[in-house]
């Protein structure tokens, strides 16, 4: 989605791409962001009881990384309705949990994460706070 405007809200991650010879780029990040996100290989009955368009990721841009063939970063965003709330554990789960075995990719690492306040802010820290945790460090 070139046209794609990322939100404020939005959990953005660059992936280093090297498709298969033959896919186009624009094809792999589309690929990365659906099968991160919402897209699956097989049909899943309870796919037309919601809308997945407000949970889809988006690869909002795509370039190509200098001095090396066939490589690009392709940059995707993804909505926070995605994800749970503090849970570090489904966040990763979402954005690299299944992509890297997709079959269109020959290579693919994931190079940056931004989280958001927005997310941050629904992290609760440790439970039995922080003064705990230090003790423990001998902080």
């Amino acid at each position: 989605t070139p046209d794609y405007e990322t939100k404020d809200t939005d959990i953005l991650a660059a992936f280093r791409v090297t498709p298969q010879p033959g896919v186009p780029a624009e094809e792999a990040g589309a690929a990365v962001a659906a099968e991160s996100s919402t897209g699956t290989w097989t049909t899943v009955w309870t796919d037309g009881l919601t809308s997945l368009d407000r949970y889809k990721g988006r690869c909002y841009h795509i370039e190509a990384v200098v001095g090396e063939e066939n490589q690009y970063i392709c940059y995707v965003a993804y909505p926070l309705d995605l994800f749970e709330e503090g849970s570090v554990t489904n966040m990763f789960t979402s954005i690299v949990g299944n992509v890297f075995g997709f079959k269109a990719l020959r290579a693919l690492r994931l190079e940056d994460l931004r989280i958001p306040p927005a997310y941050s802010k629904t992290f609760q820290g440790p439970p039995h706070g922080i003064q705990v945790e230090r003790d423990k460090l001998n902080k």
